[in-house]
């Protein structure tokens, strides 16, 4: 008989401690503790929740950008590495599935910062560092490409598990590559991005790509957004009014959990701080892959194919390695 898992799915949506890896792993510590406490067995954290967005890259041209672009590496994480190692330690403890976002010094070259979800087992292994394949729009300026060799779904605790963050969720091949390999449970994680075109509705729009991925895939999503905190605004205008009032645009993070039907589960968290849970049942998917299933029967295989090139991208190689 087939029993899949019914469990409690805790989304995060909070302000890191801005450019303070520290500071920010023993928030994110302590909130996976405070949820396992609540009966969560997975937690979701924010884009680059470790230790903050460039928000610099859309307020300031790229040569005013350039310091803060060092800030940034200096307070990046290695993968693995000592902050990395706490993160797991704290699932291990909490027995719970955790993604979270970091920035990822690139092992190999100063100017090689990524955008990474940690996924993490129940037991405590680091099961993938995901790079975000690509950098959307001032993020450019900011981080380089990830590659396809992550972009897979893991067996946990909770279920089928995959996560892509933020841009990326409006990646129909990147989506579809997921669904594909038998995804049930999605992590969607954001930032808040008060910096968008004025007409932009981020909340919305975060609604909106979590409601598509489900209702096309049948699956659960756990979005997790993070937050702009009065001292991070303050820092990050550095005394500009314009800037300032930019950063405190309503409207602008949104958290929760959607079901296969497209709709929330339980409320959404839009822009104030807090923890959103809700139960999941994964028995739920069942009856509507039945009725539309775009990686079963509902596709044609023999008219569509996705080749996914999942090699890793790396500098050089030697002959050596390649024998």
């Amino acid at each position: 008989m087939l029993d899949l898992p019914r469990f409690t799915a805790a989304a995060v949506q909070t302000a890191p401690v801005y450019l303070d890896p520290a500071a920010t792993v023993d928030k994110a510590v302590a909130l996976i503790h405070e949820a396992a406490r609540n009966g969560a067995s997975l937690v979701v954290f924010p884009e680059v929740f470790v230790a903050g967005y460039p928000y610099w890259n859309w307020t300031m041209t790229p040569v005013q950008g350039s310091p803060w672009y060092e800030r940034l590496f200096r307070a990046a994480v290695d993968v693995p590495g000592p902050y990395v190692d706490t993160l797991c330690a704290a699932a291990r403890q909490t027995g719970t599935v955790v993604v979270i976002g970091v920035n990822e010094r690139g092992p190999h070259s100063l100017g090689a910062l990524y955008n990474t979800l940690l996924i993490i087992g129940a037991d405590g292994e680091l099961l993938a560092a995901h790079r975000k394949l690509v950098p959307t729009w001032a993020e450019k300026l900011t981080w380089t490409q990830g590659d396809g060799s992550t972009l897979r779904v893991h067996r946990t605790a909770v279920g089928p598990l995959g996560a892509l963050a933020c841009g990326e969720n409006t990646n129909p091949l990147a989506r579809f590559t997921l669904l594909a390999q038998g995804e049930l449970v999605h992590a969607a994680c954001y930032i808040a991005l008060p910096v968008a075109p004025e007409d932009y509705d981020m909340a919305e729009a975060i609604s909106l790509r979590a409601a598509a991925h489900c209702f096309e895939g049948k699956v659960f999503t756990v979005v997790s957004c993070s937050t702009i905190s009065p001292e991070m605004a303050d820092l990050i205008a550095d005394g500009d009014p314009q800037v300032r009032k930019q950063l405190a645009r309503p409207r602008n993070a949104l958290s929760g959990v959607f079901g296969p039907d497209g709709r929330p589960v339980t409320e959404p968290l839009v822009d104030e701080e807090g923890v959103v849970y809700a139960e999941i049942d994964l028995g739920r998917c069942i009856q509507p892959k039945q009725m539309h299933d775009i990686v079963g029967h509902y596709n044609r295989f023999d008219v569509f194919r996705l080749r996914v090139d999942d090699r890793p991208l790396r500098p050089l190689s030697f002959p050596q390695e390649e024998a």
